[in-house]
């Protein structure tokens, strides 16, 4: 059964997104809306339009988002990252980052004895221990890895994946809302040091700003993506892009920060990027496919979230480098620096870029091993 809006129908999908990811913005400034967030109401309308087959699960369209807009909105949303103010701020959430990985690896070993996976079930346990190690870039190169070749038990822990994430993120962005939780850890991270739509302030936002913002993002993201196909790490190009547009704005950051409108433009390319995250988690697929792995997945999720939370607590972390850990470990970098912009949380975008990569770089091997130890 299809869906009201085909995968191909390109320009009513890119409607839906830019609708979705507009209405966030605009319900943010409401009463209600500010208690949620504008990523977490992008995310609610697409996933309520996929799963009521509105919109497809998966497209083109999303994969554009995913290759191209999000790494254009990284640089953009880096305009004022000044090196000599950050890197003494990426320490916790790194260690906190450690605290996830280990979380994950003990829930992927506790499900393993709960579940009956079958004879493959030791290839997705390692391959599920990548991808909430690193992200999806990991979950692939996994099963590559592990020669896991059945396009029936992909596809269903692809769907089972996609909408556990979309819940867990659900679940990440409440957590700091939580008064009584809130108060169980130190405040390092100050809230409301950005807004997710920001007033204008400074320069005003015209058209050359923007412009020249745009040309200098994309032109970031030709150098790093081309720099680390050179060097054989594609994996990576996020990094590259990162490395350098933290350099220039160190070394140049009246200039930089001189070009208006950078990041008003970065949270729109966001917003874009949470709602293709609603859009994928499709409830029909999981139910056809994958419920036992949807089950194996949330159960991951739960180890998880109750390991980082409490190493958090013992090593006095800050809730914000928490959760913002616990997405670069499920997410990988993009939808990390995502979540440090849509709850306001300027100083933890580049450790969230930084933690995310680390994991990209690391979790395939994690994932093996796990995979090969389960066996």
């Amino acid at each position: 059964m299809g869906t009201l809006i085909s995968p191909e129908n390109h320009w009513a999908l890119w409607a839906v997104l830019l609708s979705a990811g507009a209405f966030g913005l605009w319900a943010e400034r409401t009463r209600w809306g500010e208690k949620l967030s504008g990523a977490v109401i992008a995310i609610a309308v697409a996933f309520a339009l996929s799963n009521m087959r509105v919109i497809p699960a998966s497209a083109p369209a999303y994969d554009v988002v995913w290759s191209f807009l999000v790494p254009l909105a990284i640089p953009l949303l880096l305009f004022n990252a000044d090196l000599r103010r950050i890197l003494r701020e990426a320490g916790p959430t790194l260690i906190a980052f450690a605290a996830g990985a280990g979380g994950t690896i003990l829930g992927v070993g506790v499900m393993f004895t709960l579940l009956p996976l079958g004879e493959e079930g030791w290839k997705l346990a390692g391959i599920f221990c990548a991808t909430y190690v690193g992200g999806s870039l990991n979950y692939m190169a996994t099963a590559e890895a592990l020669r896991l070749r059945s396009g029936d038990l992909l596809a269903a822990g692809v769907a089972a994946d996609n909408l556990a994430m979309a819940l867990y993120f659900l679940v990440l962005f409440a957590l700091p809302s939580m008064p009584r939780l809130r108060r169980r850890f130190v405040r390092r991270v100050l809230e409301g040091e950005t807004r997710l739509a920001p007033e204008p302030s400074g320069p005003p936002i015209g058209v050359r700003g923007m412009a020249a913002a745009l040309a200098v993002a994309a032109t970031v993201c030709a150098s790093g993506y081309g720099l680390a196909d050179a060097l054989g790490m594609k994996s990576s190009g996020i990094l590259f892009v990162t490395v350098l547009i933290v350099t220039l704005a160190t070394l140049f950051p009246s200039w930089l920060g001189a070009l208006a409108g950078a990041h008003e433009l970065g949270v729109l390319l966001m917003q874009v990027f949470f709602a293709v995250i609603g859009a994928s988690a499709s409830i029909a697929l999981v139910l056809a496919h994958g419920t036992i792995l949807f089950v194996f997945a949330m159960g991951i999720l739960a180890v998880h979230l109750v390991a980082i939370l409490v190493a958090g607590r013992l090593l006095r972390l800050d809730l914000a480098e928490i959760v913002i850990a616990s997405n670069a470990n499920m997410g990988g970098p993009t939808s990390a620096a995502a979540m440090a912009v849509a709850r306001r949380w300027e100083t933890l975008v580049i450790p969230a870029i930084l933690c995310g990569t680390l994991g990209y770089a690391i979790a395939t091997f994690i994932g093996v091993a796990v995979g090969h130890s389960l066996r």
